[in-house]
């Protein structure tokens, strides 16, 4: 018994010796087993990096409100019967048969006939201290009489400054002083991707609404504003807006002005997922004339272009079909003036890419009467910056 208690001791100690050696002498080995079932979670930070965004919007919400104000619209007496003395017209006019079938069929509003009179809301963004308000042209313009109220509450009847139907803007103003005007953004520093608020008084009883949203895209053409004239470059977003946030503001996340909301994605007349609004750079080229001259100054270059077809490719031996061909000058016009040329291919305005026709509109529409833009052609194989100023369309 006593031998077999010492061989007992003896292995137990034999044992301890060789564990301890093994973790003296081999190096540690690791688990089999997939890391993030021993220690550590499923989910976990990629980064350290602070984020940039702010994801807390009350201060810029705060700093924005006030700037936006709420349009009611609405046509005049005199301006609805007018209306209906156009659209009713008596055809015995001029007979004897015409006192008795006013009226009475025609609803000549002479003779007792209701006015029936067109009203509307919108939303508005007060532009500068002493009562200039943007607003979308769809909202003001059927009417003649309007109210504005601020988001205090208080109430100013407002005039119409001017109106450019062709990028759906118009300018309104009230009499008051030391208004809350909303602060400039830069829409061309405008990111894909990046936060946004729009604040605006939807179905004319959401007052001051405030939601959220990302920059879906940029330079959206609708098709949306009608006209051979139309200057459609919409910044599309995610944000809510519905019936009523039209001339709302647009904002990033510092409360600056990017945009005025104007028109949202929809089969059935309500938010559907996105909505559009117009960039703040295009929208002061042309408010800024709408106070000044009241309407917007169209500048010119004075050319005829073409799209690069085929055989424009061919014939200047271009390497692709970016670019708009000059077909002709207009005599005396900016570009004649500066040196352009028939044939040039203009590629770029102030180093942006004019790859079409329309960029090429939307790059003119940017700028004033007077102002020197650098023009990029190509001419003979060979790439040519001129400036040119422009000059007052006809």
């Amino acid at each position: 018994m006593k031998k077999i208690m010492q061989l007992v001791v003896a292995g137990v100690m034999g044992g301890l010796i060789v564990l301890l050696g093994i973790h003296r002498f081999l190096p540690e080995r690791t688990s089999d087993v997939p890391e993030h079932t021993v220690t550590n979670p499923i989910a976990r930070t990629v980064s350290n990096v602070p984020l940039k965004a702010s994801f807390d919007f009350t201060a810029a919400a705060q700093k924005a409100t006030a700037s936006v104000v709420y349009i009611q619209a609405q046509e005049s007496d005199a301006l609805a019967s007018q209306k209906m003395k156009r659209y009713r017209m008596n055809p015995f006019e001029g007979t004897p048969f015409e006192d008795f079938f006013n009226g009475q069929m025609f609803g000549n509003p002479s003779y007792g006939a209701p006015l029936y009179k067109l009203k509307g809301s919108g939303s508005g963004v007060i532009i500068s201290n002493d009562g200039y308000i943007v607003t979308n042209n769809h909202v003001v313009d059927f009417a003649d009489e309007f109210e504005v109220t601020l988001a205090d509450g208080k109430k100013y009847k407002a005039e119409l400054v001017g109106k450019e139907p062709s990028a759906d803007l118009a300018v309104i103003k009230i009499e008051a002083d030391d208004l809350p005007a909303v602060e400039y953004g830069n829409s061309d520093d405008v990111k894909v991707g990046q936060w946004v608020l729009a604040i605006g008084n939807p179905f004319g009883y959401l007052t001051s609404t405030v939601t959220a949203g990302i920059v879906s895209a940029k330079g959206r053409d609708l098709g949306i504003i009608k006209g051979d004239r139309a200057i459609e470059q919409f910044i599309q977003t995610d944000a809510v807006i519905n019936p009523g946030n039209s001339g709302g503001a647009l904002l990033d996340v510092e409360g600056r002005l990017i945009g005025v909301n104007t028109a949202i994605a929809t089969h059935t007349g309500y938010y559907n997922g996105y909505s559009f609004a117009i960039p703040v750079n295009l929208m002061r080229s042309i408010v800024d004339d709408i106070i000044k001259y009241g309407s917007y100054q169209r500048t010119s270059l004075g050319i005829y272009v073409m799209p690069i077809d085929d055989e424009i490719q061919q014939n200047l031996s271009l390497d692709t079909k970016n670019g708009v061909y000059i077909d002709e000058l207009v005599q005396g016009g900016a570009a004649q003036f500066a040196g352009l040329l028939p044939s040039d291919v203009i590629v770029q305005i102030d180093k942006k890419a004019i790859k079409t026709i329309k960029d090429l509109h939307n790059a003119i529409a940017m700028t004033r009467v007077g102002d020197i833009i650098q023009v990029t052609v190509i001419r003979n194989n060979k790439e040519k910056t001129i400036p040119v100023k422009l000059t007052k369309a006809l």
